[in-house]
């Protein structure tokens, strides 16, 4: 089973930063595009980063440059580097991926558990 598990979330204070990691594994043939979500509580989950398999890359408008998203093809890992940090950014943090298990079997779209993000003095 393809499966994707997020770390580097907790607390920390505003203005400070963070550094989210994605790891996936199992059967992989080929992952394609990745993203982070995000999820406050009473809030819709909405796209934080999103970026391709070249590596092109588009942010939430929210975001105002205070995030980069990343990936390392080699090792099958996402990144999301967060400066800045403000308590809106509270949240839970999805990783979210686009994979080819087999190569000759179609492209599913997975999701990790998620990764709490907590913004607070």
């Amino acid at each position: 089973q393809v499966q994707l598990v997020e770390s580097g979330g907790g607390l920390v204070q505003p203005g400070g930063s963070l550094r989210l990691s994605c790891s996936a594994s199992g059967s992989i043939s080929m992952i394609y595009g990745m993203s982070w979500y995000r999820q406050a509580p009473g809030k819709q989950r909405e796209l934080v980063a999103t970026i391709s398999t070249a590596g092109n890359t588009n942010y939430g408008v929210f975001v105002k440059g205070r995030f980069t998203i990343a990936r390392d093809n080699a090792n099958n890992t996402l990144y999301l580097q967060m400066n800045s940090l403000k308590p809106e950014d509270t949240a839970v943090y999805y990783c979210n991926a686009d994979i080819r298990p087999v190569y000759t079997g179609p492209m599913y779209n997975y999701w990790g558990q998620g990764t709490q993000v907590t913004v607070s003095s």
